[in-house]
Formats: structure tokens, C-alpha cells, sequence
């Protein structure tokens, strides 16, 4: 075997074991611990300087980095014997568990190195379905693809809340003066119970802007996917395409079957894969549409790699002109989500000063934790 197939195989097992542990990462999440994208690269980071070899290693440093309290501790253990085979760790069986647990079973395999009975069979479906929602985008094959587009149809949107200026009533709240009143007019002065009032809440609107240049070819499709599943959501949304020129696309998008509304976006947009220019067209945004309403108040994401073609500063103070208009500003980049990404590039070092959150957009469970920041900003 050759030095290069050799390194190439060795690359193939880790990425997979990362799979796996990522998989277990989200099952926890499932289970009520706290997982963010940020303990999961330190998991991995930890994991990988522990040794892959060793399945203590494994199991405390899931613990040292996944969990933030006693109680997560509890679920950890839990979801661990669970999702890696075996018993509890921390009973008196533990070290079976540690000899069920090796290196295959990383791999997905277990320790006969065959398949099991039927119950295997299924965790082995949800367990691929779920390294699948963690998968890269842009690393999928054909059929993952088709795979990826039905999981977004289990996407939920919320919209944010913002305050209303009416009131309803309510048990608790604010005293309302004028009601009770009234009620104690009509009982002709005989004092009464107090009635109360509180604000109502809206929706807020919500605002994507999708780079569709070609540094995002890889992500544009699964984007815009995502941009359709909010725009026939109950959310407020409107939608924006970034190239050489900026895009309306949310009447194309308000088509209730996926696939009419993608191709019907795509012919709209006349510089899918080109070149990028979003300092200009933040800057059109903002001068066209943003100040004029539909930024002001509003949630604003920006799907985009940070490439900019014009100056970085200039990027910058749009984005700057964008965050004193809109009630948050979020700004989501396909390799936040890799390990080891450090934000480099000019046009992100600009805008970050000027953004609320940071994300990752880069797969499905990213896509789900983007829906879950946007629906509490």
C-alpha cells in the first residue's frame, strides 16, 4: 500500500469516527444537556489528543466538555452506554463496557466486526440519518443530497416576538385603571376585584441574505431550500439573493411545493455562481428596501463566506449601517462549522464588530440551530 493510500484511509476513519461522535454529541442534546457547536469542536479536540484507541479517554472527555452540571453528568452517562453499547459507566459492569467498546465500534461496527439482528438494523438507520444532518453540505453525494431535502421538511421556523402597543387582559401584569373603573361604575361604587392588562407581542420580521457567488455555489442550493421552508412558514420573511447585484426572490419562493419554488427562485436570479460584490448590495438593501421598513426592527441573516471583492472596510460599513436599523443582525458562514476555522478573511475581521451572532451554516443540524437563534432574538 502506498504512503499516499495509506494517509487517505487513515483520513476516512477519523472523519467517520468524528461522525460518530458527533452523532452522540446531538443525542445528548436530544437528551436535555446543553450542546453547542463550540463543545462539540472541543470534544472532538479533546478526543482526538486523548486517543481514539482509548474508550476511558472517550468517555471522559465527553464528560469534561459536553456537560455543565450534575445533571448533565447523569444524561451523559446514560446516553453513552446507550449510543456506544454496553452498560452504564460508573456501575459495577464498566468493564465490560470497556471491552464492548473499541475502536469499531467508532467505525460503526460492533465487536464481531458483523452486523446485529433487526434492532441493530434500525439504530444503525437513525444513527445514519443522524450523522447525515451533521454532514457538510457541500461534501454530499447525489443520493445524501436527496436525502438532506427531505429532511428539511421536519424544520419548524418560529418567528421572533417583538412588543405590541395594544393590551390584553390578563391574571397579572399591569393594573388596568380604566376597566376597573368601569366595573366599578356598574356595581354603582361598591369596590370589586382589580383588573389587569399586558402587552401583546408580534411577530418580528425576519430577512435572509443569501451570497449566491460562486465561493458559495456549494451551499446556495441547500440556502435558498432553507429560505423557502421560512417563507411558507407563519414567519414574516423576506428573501435576498447576493451576487454582482442584489436579488428579490420571496414571491418565487412563496410556492408551497419545494421544488417549483427553487427552480422558479434560480431563473430569477441572473448571477447564481458568479462573481460577489456585498458591500454594494448590502448598500442597494439598505438604500432600497432597509431604511425605508423592512430592515428597521427586523432580524437580519446573512449567509455568506465573508469573500468580498471591494475593500473589506467598505463591507464593514454597510453592515454597520445595517445593525443600527435592524433589531439583530446574524451572520452565518459555511466553515464556522469546521474545525480549526479561524475568521481570517478580511470582509468577516470588518463586520464581526457589527454582528449579534456568529454561526455556523454549513449542514442541517446548523441549520436547525440558525432557526432556533432567529426565533429567540
Amino acid at each position: 500500500m502506498s504512503i499516499a493510500q495509506h494517509r487517505l484511509d487513515a483520513a476516512e476513519h477519523v472523519r467517520g469516527a468524528d461522525e460518530v461522535l458527533l452523532g452522540f454529541a446531538r443525542a445528548l442534546r436530544a437528551a436535555g444537556v446543553n450542546v453547542t457547536a463550540d463543545r462539540e469542536r472541543t470534544y472532538l479536540e479533546a478526543v482526538a489528543a486523548a486517543g481514539l484507541e482509548d474508550p476511558a479517554a472517550v468517555y471522559h472527555a465527553g464528560r469534561g466538555t459536553l456537560c455543565g452540571s450534575p445533571a448533565d453528568l447523569e444524561r451523559h452517562d446514560l446516553v453513552f452506554a446507550e449510543w456506544f453499547g454496553g452498560t452504564r459507566a460508573g456501575t459495577k459492569a464498566r468493564e465490560p463496557l470497556r471491552r464492548q467498546m473499541s475502536q469499531a465500534d467508532l467505525t460503526g461496527e460492533d465487536a464481531s466486526g458483523q452486523g446485529g439482528d433487526d434492532t441493530e438494523v434500525v439504530k444503525a438507520a437513525a444513527s445514519s440519518t443522524e450523522v447525515l444532518r451533521h454532514r457538510d453540505v457541500a461534501e454530499l453525494s447525489r443520493a445524501e443530497r436527496e436525502e438532506l431535502l427531505r429532511l428539511f421538511g421536519s424544520l419548524r421556523p418560529r418567528a421572533p416576538r417583538r412588543r405590541a402597543h395594544r393590551h390584553e387582559r390578563a391574571r397579572r401584569g399591569q393594573v388596568d385603571a380604566r376597566a376597573t373603573l368601569r366595573a366599578t361604575l356598574r356595581r354603582m361604587g361598591e369596590p370589586g376585584e382589580v383588573a389587569w392588562r399586558r402587552r401583546t407581542t408580534r411577530p418580528r420580521r425576519v430577512v435572509l441574505l443569501i451570497d449566491v457567488s460562486g465561493s458559495m455555489s456549494a451551499y446556495a442550493d441547500a440556502l435558498v431550500r432553507l429560505a423557502h421552508t421560512y417563507c411558507v412558514s407563519d414567519v414574516p420573511t423576506e428573501v435576498f439573493t447576493l451576487g454582482t447585484r442584489l436579488t428579490h426572490i420571496t414571491r418565487p419562493l412563496l410556492q408551497r411545493d419545494p421544488d417549483r419554488a427553487i427552480v422558479a427562485a434560480g431563473a430569477a436570479v441572473p448571477d447564481w455562481s458568479g462573481g460577489t460584490r456585498l458591500a454594494e448590495g448590502l448598500k442597494v438593501f439598505l438604500d432600497r428596501w432597509g431604511r425605508r421598513g423592512m430592515a428597521r426592527g427586523a432580524v437580519v441573516v446573512i449567509f455568506s463566506d465573508g469573500w468580498e471583492r471591494d475593500q473589506p472596510e467598505a463591507l464593514g460599513e454597510q453592515v454597520r449601517r445595517l445593525a443600527q436599523v435592524a433589531h439583530r443582525v446574524v451572520w452565518a458562514n459555511p466553515h464556522r462549522g469546521r474545525t480549526g476555522y479561524e475568521p481570517v478573511q478580511g470582509g468577516i475581521m470588518a463586520v464581526l464588530p457589527h454582528v449579534d451572532d456568529f454561526v455556523a451554516g454549513h449542514s442541517m443540524a446548523a441549520f436547525e440551530q440558525l432557526t432556533e437563534v432567529v426565533a429567540r432574538a
